[in-house]
This record gives C-alpha cells, structure tokens and sequence, in this order.
C-alpha cells in the first residue's frame, strides 16, 4: 500500500459543498465565515487530519456570533457614542442580538473616509458588522458590498445604494413636523441642523416641502448649520437671534439639537412655546420630562434593532441583495410647540 495521500483544502471544500476560499477562511476563523460554517469545516478538517490552527475550539464546536458596532461619525460632527438616541438605539440592537445568542461588541474605530473601511472589515474579528450612520461613505458603502462581508448600515436611503440599510423616513418625519407648525400658525419657521448628514439632509428636503405645501416661503437665512450636540445648536441659534432674524418655530433634526436651541431661547428671554415653537427628532428616554415637554417625531430604536440584525442572519454576504428598510415615523405632540 503506497503513502497515504495528504489531505488538502480542495478534499475539505468537496466534502462541505462550499468554495475553497470559504474553507481557508473558516480554518483561519475569518470574521467573513458564519458559526455554523465554521463547525462544519472544523469538523471535517479533523475527521481527515487535516492540520489546523489551534485555536479553534475543540470538538468542532464554534463560538457564538459576534456582532460589532461601528460609528463612522467624524469626531464632532455626528452623534456620539453619549447621545441618548444612540444609547437608545445601541440597546435595540442589543436586544436583538441576545434574542439570537449573538455576543455584541462596540467598535472603537470612527472610520471617516472610504480608504479606512476596507482596512477596517479585514482586521474586524467579528462575524457582522452594523454602522450606526453613514456619515461621508455612502460611495464607500457600495464598494464595499461588493465583497463577501456581512454588513448593514443604519442611516438614510440613498440614491443608486447597493448596501442594505435601515432608517426613518427622514423625509416624512420632516415634513410632518413642518407641517403641524403651519397648521399651528407659524410662519416664519426655521431648520437646524447638520444639513450635510444624509438623514438631517432628508428631514430638510421634507421641511421644504411642507413649507411649499403650506404655502410659505422657505427663507434660506432660516436654515441653520448646527451639528449634533447641545452646545452647537445652541450655539446656532444665539447667531440667529443676534443677526435679528424673524422666526416663531424651529424643526431641530435631532432631540439634542432641539434641546440645545430651548436652552438658547430661554437664555434670551424668549419664551417655549408662546414666542418660538419648537419640533424635535428622536423622541429620545427624556424628550417628556423636558421643560416644556418636547413635541417630536419617534423613531422605533426596538424595530430598528430587530430589522438590523435580521439583515445579518442569513448568509455570509448579506450586504448584498437585501431590500433597505424605511420605518414609519410618529409626530408626538407635548408642550414645545403649543398644541
């Protein structure tokens, strides 16, 4: 009988049905490889003694699903890890993830150009991948779903996207809150926000279309710059008021930013609601204990978390061929804007 013939990956493929490529991935314990393919090679490479490394878990058992969190917010410019829609929207995810026996880590990387992503999924040890915002890599997104890894964004829907993502109808949510300003009265109405945010740009485009609905004019002094935080639209807002430009109303693209522009009011005298009503974005934990009380457009974070991760179960490059998801969004009326 001559020597016996060395087992090589292409034995391992044939006899798992799956590429050769998927095969060195799971025996090196690629991220790009789920759980269950994973325990499948594993098994095989030992039941013919193919030599792997040692770190695979014994008896051909894999570990559970890793999930990893990434903001890819510039430092400054988009929420941060400490805003409560984040933190609500974290836990969403965090939920569904548990419901899966997925572990979940956070990322500390904020990639914020197209050259750190794919750097960023090659050294990522975690089976999936879910980017909270999209920030400036809409074209980086696209390129990347164009390989075998597995990942969702939650953000806007954007035009000719070929990832999946998961978001609010951005611009339905703004023009239903511009909207009920009109019906209330107010006429000189003012959007803050990051207006070059793919989300804050979307609840823009729906304030400048309730405002033609409504049959006023969209003056461009009223839209103002702020990015997410307290501190920067209240910021905003102060520049406003110095330069003595009208207004009775403000839609915020954010509870924050909605938060911050109160303070700024109420710092100059102006009373909430009686002189400037005032919409936010988020329906964040606190948004009712506010004072006034916040009128705001609700995002599911629990439905969100739910969609996100469903995104990521099926398949190894789920990225791809996977419909985006817009959820409804709810005006929530409280004191802020008087009715």
């Amino acid at each position: 009988m001559g020597p016996r013939r060395k087992v090589r990956l292409e034995d391992i493929a044939r006899s798992a049905a799956i590429s050769i490529t998927t095969v060195s991935r799971a025996l090196n314990d690629s991220p790009l490889v789920n759980a269950r393919t994973k325990s499948l090679v594993w098994r095989l490479a030992r039941e013919q003694n193919y030599s792997f490394r040692a770190y695979s878990p014994p008896r051909g058992e894999a570990e559970a699903e890793t999930l990893a969190l990434v903001i890819p917010y510039p430092q400054g410019r988009g929420p941060q890890l400490s805003d409560p829609f984040m933190l609500d929207l974290i836990a969403g995810v965090g939920e569904a993830a548990r419901a899966r026996g997925w572990d979940l880590t956070i990322s500390h990387a904020t990639p914020n150009d197209s050259e750190q992503l794919p750097a960023l999924m090659q050294t990522m040890r975690a089976n999936a991948v879910i980017f909270l915002g999209q920030s400036s890599l809409h074209g980086a997104f696209n390129r990347l779903a164009g390989k075998a890894w597995r990942f969702a964004v939650w953000g806007a829907q954007l035009p000719k996207q070929a990832y999946c993502s998961v978001g609010s109808d951005n611009v339905l949510g703004g023009r239903r809150a511009t909207l009920h300003l009109a019906r209330l009265g107010r006429r000189r109405i003012a959007f803050l926000g990051d207006i070059d945010a793919p989300e804050s740009m979307q609840r823009r485009e729906g304030y400048l279309a309730a405002m033609t609905q409504s049959g006023l004019t969209a003056d461009p002094r009223l839209t103002v710059p702020a990015h997410f935080g307290i501190e920067a639209a209240a910021a905003a807002i102060d520049a406003l008021i110095h330069r003595r430009v009208r207004f009775d109303a403000i839609v915020a693209a954010s509870d924050l930013i909605a938060l911050g522009a109160i303070r700024a009011l109420t710092r100059a005298g102006m009373k909430v609601p009686g002189d400037v009503a005032v919409v936010g974005y988020d329906d964040i934990s606190f948004a009712p204990y506010m004072s006034p009380a916040l009128t705001t457009v609700r995002q599911d974070t629990l439905l969100a978390g739910r969609l996100l991760v469903s995104k990521l179960m099926n398949g190894e490059e789920t990225s791809r061929g996977h419909l985006s998801e817009r959820l409804p969004t709810d005006l929530i009326v409280r004191e802020s804007c008087g009715s």
